[in-house]
């Protein structure tokens, strides 16, 4: 008896240890991984450590970094949100439209928000109400967003903004990049929201266990639907970002989004089952997806052999994540 007794002592601090690992690894492994990435990158090219290539790194993960933030909450339910990349494309079109019609940078920058935002409420609405699968939701969504994106424009861009309508995506305040601040205040928020808010708890909360969450009060499709609305209204901005640091609105801009936004939350240490992670770790995957990407231009290294790297990563993250859950579980 006191063999058994001894043997079950022995297994639970095992699975504490391992549980340990595994939330040092989510916390700190993100931090680690871009400190070491940043140190290769250097070492391979001496441009990479130059205040002008640092500042480029920044500029280009603003617009995935507000993406991913919204992902986060998403996937924190267990969710996902295949539809972002062509939200942001129809969002930029309309949003330059109305632009070009009333020439107000304030009913530009409300129609991001709401545009988006309405667009994440149908998804959410299908996933939480209509208990569609949200692959089988966001997917459809990315398909009609991305269609009428090319309906309204008939293919075309729209381009050619002045300097009050672009201050979102491309200004300066003293040396710093107003698409950085944005980003920055965005994650400071949404931290906020996650960590200090009873919303926030209760995000978590439907992610780790959705029945146990409605047998406590928790109005779990709420919930759900929120995290959607927003995921989009942080994309509709990040569209706004988008167009305003290209001077240009494309119906196929934001193609490929999806995957990055979702590969910087799973590389962040956010568990795609749900209930696990953090929005710092969010951030600090999307300055790895940003240095990766641009050691590999420094490196003169193909386009597609890029998009081979990238995928590698992200499998590679996914393959941790799936790892750490098994253990959690054993």
């Amino acid at each position: 008896m006191n063999m058994e007794k001894q043997i079950q002592s022995d297994s639970k601090d095992s699975s504490g240890a391992r549980e340990q690992f595994s939330g040092f690894v989510r916390q700190l492994g993100p931090t680690l991984g871009l400190i070491v990435l940043c140190i290769v990158a250097g070492i391979l090219s001496p441009v990479f450590f130059t205040v002008s290539n640092l500042m480029n790194i920044v500029l280009q993960v603003a617009v995935i970094a507000v993406i991913a933030a919204g992902m986060t909450f998403v996937i924190l339910t267990g969710g996902i949100d295949l539809s972002v990349g062509s939200i942001l494309g129809l969002t930029g079109v309309l949003l330059a439209g109305i632009f070009k019609a009333t020439g107000s940078v304030f009913l530009a920058v409300l129609s991001s928000i709401v545009i988006g935002g309405l667009l994440g409420l149908v998804n959410g609405l299908l996933v939480s109400y209509g208990n569609v699968p949200a692959f089988c939701a966001t997917l459809g969504m990315m398909a009609m967003a991305r269609g009428l994106a090319f309906v309204y424009t008939k293919g075309m861009p729209i381009s050619g903004f002045p300097d009050s309508f672009r201050f979102f995506g491309s200004a300066y305040v003293g040396a710093i990049p107003v698409p950085v601040m944005e980003a920055i205040l965005i994650f400071v928020v949404a931290w906020y929201i996650l960590t200090k808010t009873p919303a926030g708890r209760s995000i978590y909360a439907v992610g780790s266990n959705e029945k146990a969450s409605r047998l406590s009060g928790i109005k779990t499709d709420f919930y759900k639907m929120l995290v959607y609305v927003i995921s989009g209204v942080l994309t509709g901005f990040a569209a706004l970002m988008f167009v305003g640091r290209i001077n240009s609105a494309h119906p196929l801009a934001g193609q490929g989004y999806e995957l990055d936004a979702i590969a910087a939350v799973v590389i962040g240490g956010t568990s795609l089952s749900g209930g696990q992670g953090s929005i710092a770790g969010t951030f600090m995957g999307a300055l790895i997806m940003g240095v990766i990407r641009n050691a590999l231009n420094l490196l003169n290294v193909d386009a597609y052999w890029q998009q081979v790297v990238i995928g590698a990563v992200i499998i590679a993250a996914v393959l941790m994540d799936w790892r750490s859950k098994k253990q959690q579980l054993a």
